[in-house]
């Protein structure tokens, strides 16, 4: 947890309120950056055993951030792949990003993932940076990133 922060990440729905409220400003960000909202990548239906969707709040319940986790590829896939991970603008500097990251790689650590990757858009710059602070360098793409000259996939083994 981030350091003097009252920081509470607990599981949620992703089809409860509060997800769709901090999914809806990750879509709306992601198209003022990138020009896409990244929404038909993400199925809040799609939840698994091995995953799940997850909120930050601060200890008045103020909501700060979110971030899902899954399999890539099978259901028994050694993998998981991050997806929908947001900090509220004005939160960086309290290290809700950083925390919810820690919260993920340790998730996936439980479920029995050995690796996280992810994608970002080439044109999120602050987002590349800081995954390659959090030591996630670059992988071979998967899926529909396959040739997505605009998406830069990373990835970290646990």
């Amino acid at each position: 947890m981030a350091a003097g922060h009252d920081l509470v990440i607990l599981a949620m729905d992703a089809a409860s309120p509060d997800a769709q409220l901090l999914l809806d400003e990750l879509s709306d960000a992601l198209l003022r950056i990138n020009g896409d909202s990244g929404r038909s990548s993400f199925d809040a239906e799609a939840a698994t055993p091995r995953g799940g969707f997850y909120i930050a709040r601060d200890a008045a319940g103020t909501l700060l951030g979110c971030a899902a986790l899954r399999p890539l590829g099978g259901p028994d896939s050694a993998t998981a792949e991050l997806k929908r991970m947001y900090a509220r603008p004005g939160q960086g500097g309290l290290g809700v990003g950083a925390a919810l990251l820690a919260h993920m790689e340790a998730q996936a650590r439980r479920h029995g993932y050995q690796a996280v990757y992810l994608s970002t858009r080439v044109a999120n710059a602050r987002a590349v940076a800081f995954y390659a602070r959090h030591g996630y360098a670059p992988v071979i793409a998967w899926g529909k990133y396959v040739g997505a000259a605009q998406s830069v996939c990373l990835g970290k083994t646990l």
